[in-house]
């Protein structure tokens, strides 16, 4: 629920009305089946998607896979920092270029926040993640959208493969909502509950993990089906023209639902979303940096460099190609991590099927053929879009 979905679901819902929802749920699918994988492999080996990476492929192989997590991480955060920023201007009227630097020095605050540990860190998302949740409910209300069409939405169809603009926008969808670094992320978290020790005991535990982040996965998909909808109902089903911009969505949504908070309720959950991404892609930077590099860093020397790899593109776009520019630098972002979500899930699931390292806690057959099957799908969508490019 980061900015990245609010970018990919804003105009995939103002562009193409309801017809993106099923990508939604099969995102949300496909990111419960990878997170189930990640609990197995840490019960199992006690070690995260980059640890495992490290010991089992070639220096050659796992320096590869290390800057491919690294630079879906960047992205992420490019999309954080951007999406907060756009926050704080419409809440307040900061430029673009301030914001993106009041916005890149919240890794201050989220140090300490990280001294409290993740028992803190898990209620600050809870809060954050209500939050967005409370604010969309609120639009959604207002909005009121045709049941029926949204129905319609859910049921697959042939055309994102036949027209560029929505394959874009449903590699977006796909990237923003399984996101790779979550992969890393999810599988070093699971390590910090009480596993067990009997077999039972870690079965059991991988059954309560499993439904744990189901749970999560499945409120957000709520979100972010609901974020599309009331893109769709606001704007394309409205006479509208596609939205390029959060902050154009921001400005229709008084006009289009009739009510002046709603445009409020809209930059609050934002700047919420912002936040929420700071957390997870802190964490994330440093699980990657450590099960690859085996570099024992300080947060705050990780969170700089990720947060100034994200923030001099940025501000170079900002400053250079005009504010116009960054909600399009948004969206590729989110089509850079599905472009690299591939690199995480075929690892995950060749080691996670691996009875020989797995033990008892092997994948089953059917939990191993889904696995390459949205991988497959997955690496299929992505060649697609990068032959449609050229």
């Amino acid at each position: 629920m980061d900015p990245g979905n609010w970018a990919t679901d804003l105009a995939g819902g103002s562009e193409f009305g309801y017809a993106l929802l099923w990508v939604i749920l099969l995102a949300n699918l496909m990111a419960i089946l990878f997170q189930h994988l990640c609990v197995r492999l840490q019960v199992a080996t006690g070690q995260d998607l980059a640890q495992a990476c490290h010991a089992r492929y070639s220096p050659v192989v796992s320096t590869f896979l290390w800057v491919s997590a690294q630079i879906g991480i960047i992205a992420m955060d490019l999309a954080e920092l951007l999406g907060s920023a756009i926050a704080l201007q419409l809440l307040f009227g900061i430029p673009l270029f301030i914001g993106s630097l009041i916005t890149a020095l919240d890794v201050l605050l989220l140090l300490a926040l990280t001294r409290l540990g993740y028992r803190w860190l898990e209620s600050i998302v809870a809060v954050l993640v209500f939050t967005i949740a409370l604010c969309i409910g609120a639009e959604l209300l207002i909005a009121k959208p045709a049941i029926h069409a949204v129905l319609q939405g859910f049921i697959p169809t042939g055309e994102v493969f036949k027209n560029p603009g929505m394959l874009f926008i449903a590699l977006g969808i796909l990237g923003a909502t399984v996101m790779p670094h979550n992969l890393y992320l999810h599988s070093s978290l699971v390590g910090s509950r009480d596993l067990g020790k009997t077999v039972e005991e870690r079965k059991q535990a991988i059954r309560f993990a499993t439904y744990d982040s189901s749970l999560a996965l499945v409120f957000a998909f709520f979100v972010n089906a609901g974020l599309l909808i009331l893109s769709a109902a606001a704007f394309h089903h409205t006479g509208q023209p596609p939205i390029t911009d959060i902050r154009e969505a921001h400005q229709l949504l008084n006009g289009a639902l009739g009510s002046t908070i709603a445009a409020t309720l809209f930059a609050v959950a934002l700047l919420a979303s912002g936040q929420n991404a700071t957390i997870t892609g802190t964490l994330a930077g440093q699980i990657v940096l450590e099960g690859f590099l085996k570099i024992k860093g300080k947060a705050w020397m990780v969170r700089t460099f990720t947060r100034l790899a994200a923030l001099v593109p940025a501000l170079f776009v900002i400053a250079y190609a005009g504010e116009g520019k960054a909600v399009e630098l948004l969206l590729w972002s989110q089509v850079i991590l599905s472009l690299q979500l591939g690199f995480a899930c075929w690892p995950l699931v060749r080691i996670t099927t691996d009875k020989k390292l797995m033990g008892t806690y092997v994948a089953p057959g059917w939990v191993k053929y889904l696995g390459i099957m949205g991988t497959i799908v997955v690496v299929s969508a992505s060649v697609w879009f990068v032959l449609s490019v050229i």
